[in-house]
C-alpha cells in the first residue's frame, strides 16, 4: 500500500469532513486535454478551500478510459502534479477514481499509487454479472494496493441496488476509510449507516454524501442507533460531490455553516434545511434532473464556463450536451441565488 494511513495527515481531514469536488475534465475542441484551463479549475478548488480533489471519476467522464482517447494515465498525472505545486496540498486528500471489473480496476489502482493518490474512490458501476461476494473480492483486491472509498452509485446512472450485509462486509475491510452514498435514496442510505455504526469499525471510516437531493440534510442528521445495549451515532463527515465542482467557494462555506450548527445546542437547522432546499434546486438544473441527468456533465460545464473557468463544454461522448431548456434553467438558478454562486471568485484565479 502507498502508505501507513492511520498516521497520515489526509486520513485526519477526511475524518474531520471536507469537500472534496469532483474534477471536471477540461477539454479543447480536438478533444485533448485543454492543460491550461484543467491546471486553472484545479488552482481554483484549491483557492475555494476544498479538503480534497476525486479524479476520473463520472464527472471527469468515463469515457477517459476508452482506448480511443487514452485520457486516464494524463489526467491523474496532471491533476496530482498541480495539486503537489501548492503549499496547503499536505493534508489535501487526492482521491482517484476506479472502475472496471478486477483486473482492470487493480491496474488503475496501481496507477493511482504511481501518482501519490490517498484513496481511491471503487465505483460498483458496469459489474451486473458480479454477485455481491464477487464485488467484496473485487474491493479486497483493490484494498491491498490502495486504501478505499467505497461508493453507493444510484442505479439511474449505472448503480446497482445493494443489500445491508454486502455495506456490513465492506465495512469490515481493514483498508475501507470512506464510504460515499449517493443511492439517491433514504432507505439506502440508511443501510450503509446502520451497517457501517453497527462494524467494529465504525469510529474508521467516515461517510461522505453524494446525495445531491439531499447533500444539507445529509450532513445535518445524526443517525443514532441502539446496538446490544449500546448507543451508536454516526453522521456524514463531508462530501464528495459532482454537484461541488461549480460554485465550490460558497460549498466550503456552507459546510462550515453546517459544521457549526451541529455542534451548537441552539443551532438554527431550520434556516440551513431552507438552504438546503435552494441547493436542491440548483442541482436539480445542473445535473439535469428532469431528464434523467443526461445533461449532467454538460451542466457542469457550462458554470464553469460562464464564470471563466473552461473555454468551452466539450466532451467526449457527443451525446453530453444541455437538455433543452437547461441553460435558461441555469440563467433562473444564478438569478434566484446569487448568495450560493460565486462568480466573481472564481473570475479572480489566474
Amino acid at each position: 500500500m502507498n502508505n501507513d494511513p492511520q498516521s497520515a495527515a489526509w486520513l485526519e481531514a477526511l475524518k474531520q469532513g471536507v469537500v472534496i469536488p469532483a474534477l471536471p475534465l477540461a477539454l479543447r475542441s480536438d478533444l485533448q486535454i485543454d492543460q491550461t484551463a484543467q491546471e486553472r479549475l484545479i488552482r481554483y478548488y484549491i483557492a475555494s478551500g476544498a479538503g480534497g480533489l476525486a479524479v476520473g471519476v463520472h464527472t471527469t467522464q468515463f469515457e477517459i478510459r476508452d482506448p480511443a482517447f487514452n485520457l486516464l494515465e494524463p489526467i491523474l498525472k496532471m491533476a496530482a502534479a498541480e495539486i503537489n505545486r501548492h503549499p496547503q496540498s499536505a493534508g489535501f486528500i487526492k482521491v482517484a477514481g476506479i472502475c472496471g471489473p478486477t483486473e482492470q480496476a487493480v491496474q488503475e489502482a496501481q496507477l493511482a499509487v504511481k501518482y501519490g493518490y490517498h484513496i481511491g474512490l471503487v465505483s460498483m458501476g458496469g459489474l451486473a454479472d458480479y454477485s455481491e461476494e464477487a464485488l467484496l473480492e473485487r474491493t479486497k483486491a483493490i484494498a491491498a494496493i490502495i486504501p478505499v472509498f467505497g461508493f453507493y452509485l444510484q442505479p439511474a446512472v449505472g448503480g446497482r441496488v445493494l443489500s445491508y450485509s454486502f455495506w456490513s462486509a465492506m465495512a469490515e475491510i481493514p483498508a475501507v476509510y470512506a464510504i460515499k452514498i449517493a443511492a439517491f435514496n433514504r432507505y439506502q442510505t440508511l443501510d450503509v449507516v446502520r451497517a457501517v455504526a453497527s462494524s467494529t469499525r465504525n469510529r474508521e471510516i467516515s461517510l461522505y454524501t453524494g446525495n445531491d437531493d439531499n447533500i444539507v440534510a445529509d450532513l445535518l442528521t445524526t443517525y443514532r442507533f441502539a446496538l446490544n445495549d449500546t448507543v451508536v451515532e454516526k453522521k456524514f463527515s463531508g462530501g464528495l460531490l459532482g454537484h461541488w465542482a461549480v460554485w465550490t467557494s460558497k460549498a466550503v462555506a456552507l459546510l462550515e455553516m453546517i459544521k457549526a450548527c451541529r455542534t451548537n445546542p441552539s443551532g438554527d437547522y431550520a434556516a440551513l434545511l431552507t438552504i438546503g432546499a435552494a441547493v436542491t434546486d440548483m442541482n436539480a438544473v445542473v445535473f439535469d434532473a428532469a431528464n434523467q441527468f443526461k445533461g449532467c456533465i454538460a451542466g457542469i460545464h457550462e458554470v464553469l464556463r460562464r464564470q471563466g473557468l473552461l473555454n468551452g463544454i466539450y466532451c467526449l461522448n457527443p451525446e453530453e450536451v444541455l437538455s433543452p431548456g437547461q441553460a435558461e434553467e441555469l440563467d433562473r438558478i444564478a438569478a434566484a441565488y446569487p448568495e450560493w454562486t460565486d462568480d466573481n471568485f472564481a473570475k479572480s484565479i489566474e
